[in-house]
């Protein structure tokens, strides 16, 4: 009868590491922004959002223990002496054997403008058939609502038995928001976006907007 408080008190032990690991990737985006003239990260890359690919531009400021793959310097998805660190939650089962240890993505919202958002697919999130529209640096003076507009979260719902990603209503993620703060909510708090999903990346009106 001890098994399922033993496994709650586990899991909650776990959401709050995963929630630290978002507070110091918050850190690193601070101190990007600092340097960058406080403009978010833009690689002219329409895949950016996924961990793997972000995870560059970030590395100097996330104590980063990866490195690119001399066998494919120009591979974003492959590293060598990878140990995850902060990029990865406790609770994701997939993020070593799938996603090179990164288990968060970054929000397109920061790298497209609004009116491109507003009228983008899902599928060109991830789909070379179906090309994203260009890519475009966001400043932070036009984040409108910086408590409430998500910068980055988990990818999987990995904190409840349904490890579903951004486009699901299903189980409950961690996310950091633009201000900083880390909260821990059910996709069902989380506004429908321009793909009718609870996906941050498409929030509507973008940076702009707000998630919650």
């Amino acid at each position: 009868m001890l098994f399922p408080v033993f496994g709650g008190a586990r899991e909650a032990a776990r959401r709050a590491r995963c929630q630290s690991n978002l507070r110091q990737i918050g850190d690193a985006f601070s101190l990007y922004l600092s340097d960058w003239s406080s403009v978010y990260p833009d690689t002219n890359d329409p895949y950016l959002w996924m961990g793997r690919r972000w995870r560059w531009p970030l590395g100097r400021y996330l104590a980063m223990t990866a490195h690119r793959d001399p066998a494919a310097p120009d591979d974003p998805y492959k590293s060598v002496g990878n140990t995850g660190g902060v990029l990865i939650c406790p609770s994701d089962p997939y993020a070593r054997q799938k996603w090179d240890a990164t288990s968060y993505g970054y929000s397109a919202a920061f790298y497209h403008p609004p009116e491109h958002i507003n009228s983008m697919r899902a599928a060109q999130l991830w789909d070379p058939s179906d090309p994203a529209p260009p890519c475009s640096p966001q400043p932070t003076s036009e984040v409108t609502y910086p408590s409430r507009k998500a910068l980055a979260a988990d990818w999987l719902s990995s904190h409840s038995e349904d490890k579903v990603g951004w486009w699901s209503w299903l189980g409950s993620r961690n996310y950091l928001f633009a201000d900083g703060h880390v909260r821990h909510l059910a996709a069902s708090r989380i506004r429908p976006a321009v793909d009718g999903f609870p996906d941050i990346n498409l929030t509507h009106d973008g940076i702009r907007g707000r998630d919650i």
